[in-house]
């Protein structure tokens, strides 16, 4: 979230700017769209509401985000990094993003939490289910 706020208030030097640095097509649409994205989709991850909904775009980000100024590392160096290359450099700049990588399909694997905005309006929609018989459409006659 915090990374999308930033865009919005840095859009030189971690939006538009940054993405036309690495190589993105049309950074002047691409950077406000990760702005929103990462912003949008951190307020709901951080509440729990939507959440394996919000997990889809956050997935699409990191993986690119990963694959385009961190997997260029092990080679020759990143555009926005060319001093650092090889394994241990990458795997450095690379440690919050595989943490958050992980941290999303572990979100996408298992869903909300119980104290998630989404486990909230899951019990509250909840339709009770019949208990001993109170079903009168199980056909039972009850004495």
């Amino acid at each position: 979230m915090s990374e999308g706020i930033q865009k919005f208030l840095f859009p030189g030097e971690q939006a538009a700017g940054r993405f036309a640095t690495i190589g993105v097509p049309a950074p002047e649409f691409f950077g406000p769209l990760a702005a929103v994205a990462e912003t949008v989709c951190g307020v709901l991850l951080l509440g729990g509401l939507l959440t394996r909904l919000a997990v889809v775009p956050m997935l699409v980000n990191i993986v690119l985000a990963l694959a385009l100024t961190k997997v260029p590392i092990l080679w020759s160096g990143s555009a926005d990094k060319p001093k650092a290359h090889g394994f241990w450099d990458m795997a450095h700049e690379a440690r919050t993003g595989w943490a958050m990588l992980l941290g999303l399909m572990f979100l996408l694997t298992v869903g909300p939490g119980r104290w998630s905005l989404d486990a909230l309006l899951a019990r509250r929609l909840a339709v009770p289910l019949p208990v001993n018989g109170d079903d009168a459409m199980s056909g039972s006659i009850v004495s």
